[in-house]
C-alpha cells in the first residue's frame, strides 16, 4: 500500500513540475499547443501550462551582438578592403520572431549577416578608399542600419546599432598606397629643396650686392679722407717750410735716409761730399 502511495505521489510531483514554469525579467515566453501559439508571457513570475499538451519557448529580451567575420569588399576604385563589423539587435515582438524564424537564433544571425554584407558591399562600391577610411564611415554605418531595419522588419527584431570596427587595406593596396605616399613625400621634399636653393641664391646675391656697395662706399670714404689728410699734410709741410726752411730741409733728408735704408741689405756707395750728406758734413756747400 505504501508503495502505491509513493508511486501516486511521484506521478503527482511529475505532473505538477511539468505544469509550472518561470519567466525571468529578461525573458519573453511563448506557450504553444501542438505547435500553435496560445499565449505570449511578457511579465515575469511563475506560470502554468498543461503538461504534455503545452510547450514553452523562451526568448532573451536583452540586446544581442552579432560579430560578423571580416569580409573583403571592392571600393569604387576597384581596390580591395577588409572590413570587420558587428550588429547590436534585440527581439521586440517574440510572437512575430517565432513565426518568421521558428525561434532559431542561428537563422536570424545568418539573415542579419547577409543583410549587413549586402549593405557594406553597396556602400563601399560607391566610395574611394580615402572616403571609407577617413571621412564617411559614420554615413556608411547609418545607411546600413537603415537598410537592415527595413529588411528585418518582418522578423520581429530591432536593429540597435551597426558598427564598423576596423577597415584594413589588403597587402597589395597597402603597398600601392605606401609607394604613392613615398612618391608624394619625395616630390614635396624636392619642391622644398628647390625653393630653399632659390631663396638661398636670392639671399646670397643680395648679400654680395650689399657687400660690394659697402666696400665701394668705404673705398670712396677712405680715398676722400686720405685726400683730405694729404692736403692737410702738404699744408703743414708748407707752413713748416715757411717758418724754418733749414729744419724742413733737415727733416726731408731724414725721411730720405729712412726710405733709403729701410732694408737690412740696403747699401749705398756715395761720395760723402754730395748733397745727400750735406747736413752731416759741414764742408758741403749749401
Amino acid at each position: 500500500m505504501q508503495k502505491i502511495f509513493l508511486a501516486i505521489g511521484a506521478v503527482l510531483f511529475l505532473v505538477l513540475s511539468s505544469s509550472l514554469y518561470t519567466v525571468n525579467e529578461t525573458q519573453t515566453a511563448i506557450k504553444l499547443r501542438l505547435g500553435e501559439i496560445v499565449t505570449v508571457e511578457r511579465t515575469p513570475g511563475l506560470k502554468f501550462k498543461m503538461p504534455f499538451v503545452n510547450n514553452v519557448v523562451k526568448f532573451d529580451d536583452r540586446i544581442q551582438t552579432l560579430d560578423t567575420p571580416a569580409e573583403r569588399f571592392l571600393t569604387g576604385e576597384k581596390k580591395n578592403v577588409i572590413v570587420d563589423s558587428y550588429v547590436k539587435w534585440r527581439i521586440t515582438d517574440a510572437e512575430q520572431f517565432y513565426k518568421s524564424t521558428g525561434g532559431n537564433l542561428a537563422r536570424t544571425n545568418n539573415r542579419l549577416a547577409q543583410i549587413i554584407k549586402t549593405g557594406l558591399k553597396s556602400e563601399f562600391s560607391k566610395r574611394t578608399i580615402a572616403d571609407v577610411v577617413s571621412g564617411e564611415r559614420s554615413e556608411i554605418m547609418s545607411n546600413i542600419a537603415k537598410l537592415a531595419k527595413k529588411d528585418i522588419s518582418e522578423f520581429g527584431i530591432k536593429i540597435i546599432d551597426v558598427r564598423i570596427k576596423r577597415i584594413d587595406l589588403s597587402q597589395e593596396v597597402s603597398n600601392s598606397v605606401y609607394r604613392r605616399m613615398q612618391a608624394e613625400r619625395q616630390r614635396v621634399a624636392k619642391e622644398f629643396r628647390s625653393k630653399g636653393a632659390e631663396e638661398a641664391e636670392i639671399i646670397r646675391a643680395a648679400a654680395d650686392k650689399e657687400r660690394t656697395i659697402i666696400l665701394a662706399n668705404a673705398y670712396r670714404d677712405s680715398e676722400k679722407i686720405r685726400g683730405e689728410g694729404d692736403a692737410i699734410s702738404a699744408n703743414n709741410y708748407a707752413k713748416a717750410y715757411n717758418q724754418n726752411s733749414e729744419f724742413y730741409s733737415f727733416y726731408r733728408s731724414l725721411e730720405s735716409y729712412k726710405k733709403s735704408f729701410s732694408g737690412k741689405s740696403d747699401v749705398l756707395v756715395l761720395n760723402p761730399n754730395t748733397e745727400f750728406f750735406r747736413h752731416f758734413n759741414p764742408e758741403v756747400k749749401k
